[in-house]
Order: C-alpha cells, then sequence, then structure tokens
C-alpha cells in the first residue's frame, strides 16, 4: 500500500508546478469573471453545465460526467461544437448514463463558445514546458479541473474533441474497474526497456500496464483524483527522456496515463465496443463513439486509396483554419456504413448548430 501511496505523491518540482499553476488560475478565474462576454455565473467556471442532462430513471450512481480537453484553436472548436451536439442529443436517451459536461479550456483565457459549451478555463503548462507537443497540456489541464470544478458525478468520462455520440453511452465502468478503449499501437511489453524507467520492477510485469490511452475512458472521480498528478508526472519526465520522446512521439501522453494508472493499481476492462477509427472500422451500429482522427479518401467506385489524396475525402486536417462547409457531399456508393455515418452526423450537427460558419 505505501507504494501506491508513494507513486501518487507529487514531487518537489511538481508541487512548485502546481503551486504556481494555482495561483494563475486564481488570477485567470477573477479576471476572466469580469471581461467574459455573456456568462452566465460561476456554473460555467466550476464544470457544473448541463445539470439537466441527468437522464430520467437512470441510476444516479452510474451517471458519469463528460469532460473533453480543447484549445480556442479553431479547429478545435468546430469540433468541440459537433461533440457536444452530439453529447445533448445522446445524453437523454434510454440506456444513456450521460451526467454533466465540461470543456476544459487550457488555453488560459475565454474562448467564443463560452456560452455556447460548459467550459472550465484552465492555465497551458509554463511557456516552453509542452516543446511543442500541446498534448502535454491534457494531464495538467485535469490537475487543475479536478482541484477546482463541482463534480456531482461519481464517475468521469474523458473524450476528446472528434468524438462523435452514435448511441446513448452507459457507464461501462465496473465499480472500480474504469472501461477504456484498447489502442492497437500502444504496446507496453514491446516496449519494456524504456517503460523500465517509469515502471519500476518492484511494480511487477510491465504486463499490468494497458493497451490504453487517457481517452476515451470512464472511471471514478477519485481514482482519477490519484492517477492525475502521477499521469502529469510521468508525461513531463517521458517528454524530458530524448529516447523515450523519440520511441513514443505522438502517443507518449498515452503511454504516461497507462503508467500512471497501472502505477496505481487500476487495471481498466478493455472495451473494443467503446468506439470506432474509419476508415478502419467499417460499421457503426455496435459502437457508441465515432473516432474521426483518420483521413477518409476514396475514389468515386468507393475504394479506399489512404495515404493518397482521394477524388471523394473527409479529413478533419482539412479544416485547420476553416471549419468544415455544412452540407458536405455524401460518399460515392461503396463507401463504408461508418464513413457514411460520420458524414450524416457531422452534416445533422452543423445544419442544427447556430451561426456555424461564424468565427468564434
Amino acid at each position: 500500500m505505501s507504494g501506491r501511496k508513494n507513486a501518487g505523491k507529487a514531487s518537489p518540482c511538481l508541487l512548485i508546478l502546481i503551486s504556481f499553476g494555482c495561483f494563475f488560475l486564481t488570477y485567470n478565474f477573477l479576471t476572466t469573471l469580469g471581461r467574459g462576454r455573456g456568462l452566465d455565473g460561476p456554473r460555467k467556471f466550476l464544470g457544473g453545465g448541463d445539470r439537466d442532462a441527468a437522464v430520467s430513471g437512470s441510476d444516479p450512481a452510474k451517471r458519469f460526467h463528460v469532460a473533453l480537453t480543447a484549445t480556442d484553436a479553431l479547429y478545435s472548436q468546430w469540433q468541440s461544437r459537433i461533440m457536444h451536439y452530439w453529447y445533448k442529443e445522446m445524453r437523454g436517451r434510454p440506456g444513456s448514463d450521460m451526467g454533466g459536461f465540461t470543456r476544459i479550456l487550457h488555453s488560459g483565457k475565454p474562448d467564443g463558445l463560452m456560452d455556447e459549451i460548459p467550459t472550465l478555463v484552465v492555465d497551458p503548462l509554463p511557456e516552453g514546458k509542452d516543446q511543442g507537443y500541446i498534448v502535454l497540456n491534457r494531464p495538467w489541464a485535469f490537475v487543475q479541473w479536478l482541484q477546482k470544478a463541482k463534480i456531482v458525478e461519481d464517475y468521469i468520462l474523458m473524450a476528446e474533441p472528434d468524438h462523435i455520440f452514435v448511441r446513448p453511452l452507459p457507464n461501462l465502468a465496473h465499480g472500480d474497474e474504469p472501461a477504456a478503449f484498447p489502442f492497437f499501437y500502444i504496446k507496453p511489453t514491446e516496449n519494456e526497456k524504456i517503460l523500465r524507467k517509469f515502471f519500476p520492477e518492484e511494480k511487477g510485469p510491465v504486463s499490468k500496464i494497458d493497451p490504453i490511452g487517457n481517452s476515451p475512458v470512464i472511471i471514478k472521480k477519485a481514482q482519477l483524483e490519484k492517477i492525475a498528478p502521477t499521469w502529469m508526472n510521468v508525461s513531463l519526465k517521458m517528454k524530458e527522456d530524448q529516447e523515450t520522446d523519440k520511441a513514443f512521439g505522438w502517443v507518449l501522453e498515452m503511454y504516461a496515463y497507462a503508467v500512471a494508472s497501472a502505477l496505481h493499481g487500476v487495471h481498466h476492462s478493455l472495451r473494443k465496443d467503446f468506439m470506432i477509427q474509419p476508415p478502419w472500422d467499417l460499421k457503426s451500429n455496435s459502437t457508441f463513439i465515432i473516432h474521426y482522427t483518420y483521413g477518409c479518401d476514396y475514389t468515386m467506385k468507393g475504394q479506399l486509396t489512404y495515404g493518397k489524396i482521394g477524388e471523394w475525402r473527409f479529413d478533419k486536417r482539412s479544416y485547420l483554419r476553416t471549419p468544415p462547409p455544412r452540407n458536405l457531399t455524401l460518399p460515392p456508393p461503396g463507401v463504408p456504413e461508418s464513413v457514411v455515418t460520420l458524414v450524416k452526423m457531422v452534416n445533422e450537427a452543423t445544419s442544427n448548430i447556430p451561426e456555424w460558419d461564424d468565427e468564434r
């Protein structure tokens, strides 16, 4: 038990970082209250928005708070708007255990979506600390949110802007066993040499590290409160280690969450039905989330041309500086149902979100 307690304690450097972070977070909190545009009081800053999201008849003990980390970049904003739209559509349907919703905005200042999406503004890492790897701000954002937010639910879903709920999401966790999606490219046993720098032998075999990232994960709030500081510590240490940084690249922060969880003795139930990732996954009827991280490129005959721009395509990276237009052209015949569903759901969201084309 002492090993677990020590694993959750922050290093002296982390305590200094959190102290300064909390100072700036408090400063931001007070100043943004004065200058925010049309804010409806502390509710938006304390992560308590959309309280009416609780599903009538669902078990209150199983409800989870939906939390996604985001920036104020337009690319992140339009994805967050679509994600929040489908959350609102699915939260009240039978089978849903969705509770409240918070966008954890780690840009350090309010943006134009404060009135539309319940948001907590938190501070980014000190300048230069993320070394250009913006995802490194995610664990620090969760640390701040968990310290400041009034979260009424016992569970939390960690989600991302490029997630679309295709079905009402129940609580897939089982008590103290969180639920997570297994990623094929997270391979702890194949990276034992590197992971031993952060997961010592006395903690057991590296197979105790789950092949997951932090998202999507449904986890008890009390567990995440213990894991989050360790997750931040491990992320920073991994980024500072050149061998680890080179080996893990853009999935470094995912490995860090998996390691931090294992350090606290937390094992996740692996749910392949949690989400799909088009174009590789072909059907959406047995999943809960579409994660549109990969580009979808096809010929007009419906043949996949991944790695080569297709005659028809949908790729979120095509919309870095402007949101996708309303009424995107549907895929040609022969394209998998998952891709067709993705585009239809994007179109439905954009057609119903007010002022979709306006800069926020």
